[in-house]
């Protein structure tokens, strides 16, 4: 039997572990001690129910997709986290991972982010908790995501643009591992994706896994039975597609269908495609795959969505790609963008661009009209009405 888990020592597969500068070991480490007991512990898990039910919203909604499901033949539920309290799936992680920095002792909290959706979540929880936060964001993803900026704000963070290579999530990513090495003692990085060194990854998908644990429930109650026929999500660092499948891994007959971002083309060079197009490498602490050169040096990625704008994935997916556990779609910018707009005018659900990557992989796929298939809206579309406004061509349905 295939093992898709994690390993102690941090490892899915060949992908994972911890590639650090020697300065940051020691905090590194303290959390690798301290995760699990934390997450654990009855107390934590006391606190963090009670927030995500009173503060987050959760459950999260299993709509039934109506008119979606009779044009795909199929039976498509749509798991709502763009329902919750800040608008996407982040704030699940970041209200767990800045209980678990309180508990640590820890005074002041960073973040990346590229889309602004985990650094809103950030900001929120750090209000919450009464704590300092800064949010390093590319200047690139900042005027793109100015409305995300200003909420930041306007919660209290500090956000600092980030004005190194292409000024997207990368780069943004690169400036918060200098400031955590400038401040290991009192620092919390609040990652927010499964990448990084672990145990970020197998973190990161502990706490998003709240959502392939209501799915369960919510099936019984809807089909009968706990399990879809597919589970699908989109995929950048990839939180909300572990969060999805978080319960399924080990189900082979729930078939895991992932859609990364293929910007222009996966031939075009401009594309974040990096399960399709990337190789074996170290990117944030993590063996994973990678776009890189020849030479190993990272190459700039591309997508018309800020939150998969990434030159890497995390190591589970890479692991659940390369074991053919998962079958990972490129999906064009054209292709999300005519995916948003159906959704929005077929059951008036306005989508974030990442999550119309997902989408984008129904017409690919030929159901069977008994399949059970769940779809994860990983977040709402209000932070992208300037890009929806400027392709209002692709609003036709065909």
């Amino acid at each position: 039997m295939n093992n898709y888990q994690i390993t102690p020592d941090g490892f899915y597969g060949e992908f994972g572990g911890a590639y650090i500068p020697e300065i940051l070991y020691g905090t590194v480490e303290q959390l690798r001690t301290a995760y699990l007991p934390i997450l654990e512990s009855e107390s934590f898990k006391h606190e963090y129910r009670k927030l995500l039910r009173d503060y987050v919203g959760r459950p999260s909604p299993l709509y039934y997709a109506k008119r979606m499901s009779e044009k795909y033949g199929c039976r498509l539920y749509l798991k709502r986290e763009d329902l919750n309290h800040t608008g996407a799936h982040k704030i699940n992680n970041a209200l767990g991972q800045i209980l678990l920095a309180r508990q640590m002792g820890k005074k002041r909290i960073i973040a990346e982010t590229g889309a602004g959706q985990h650094g809103v979540a950030t900001a929120t929880v750090c209000a919450l908790m009464n704590m300092p936060c800064r949010v390093y964001m590319g200047a690139t993803d900042v005027k793109r995501q100015h409305v995300n900026v200003e909420r930041m704000k306007m919660l209290g963070a500090e956000v600092f643009p980030v004005e190194s290579g292409n000024m997207t999530l990368k780069d943004a990513t690169n400036e918060a591992i200098r400031d955590w090495c400038c401040h290991p003692q009192d620092t919390f990085y609040i990652i927010g994706s499964t990448v990084g060194p672990h145990p970020y990854p197998d973190m990161v998908a502990r706490l998003q896994s709240i959502i392939s644990e209501e799915i369960r429930f919510q099936l019984t109650e809807h089909e009968g039975r706990d399990y879809p026929d597919y589970l699908m999500a989109c995929i950048g660092g990839g939180s909300n597609a572990a969060g999805t499948i978080y319960h399924y891994i080990d189900r082979p007959e729930v078939k895991i269908v992932l859609g990364e971002a293929g910007g222009h083309g996966i031939n075009s060079c401009e594309t974040a495609a990096t399960i399709n197009c990337g190789s074996v490498g170290i990117l944030h602490g993590s063996r994973t795959l990678v776009m890189q050169d020849e030479d190993g040096q990272i190459t700039e990625p591309y997508s018309i969505s800020a939150g998969l704008d990434y030159p890497g994935v995390g190591p589970l997916h890479a692991h659940l790609a390369h074991v053919q556990r998962a079958t990972v779609m490129a999906i064009n910018d054209d292709e999300a963008l005519r995916a948003a707009f159906e959704l929005t005018r077929l059951e008036g659900i306005i989508p974030a661009l990442e999550s119309a990557h997902a989408l984008a992989m129904l017409p690919k796929i030929s159901f069977k009209s008994d399949d059970v298939v769940v779809l994860t809206v990983s977040g709402r579309g209000d932070k992208d009405l300037d890009t929806y406004l400027a392709n209002k061509e692709y609003a036709e349905i065909s």
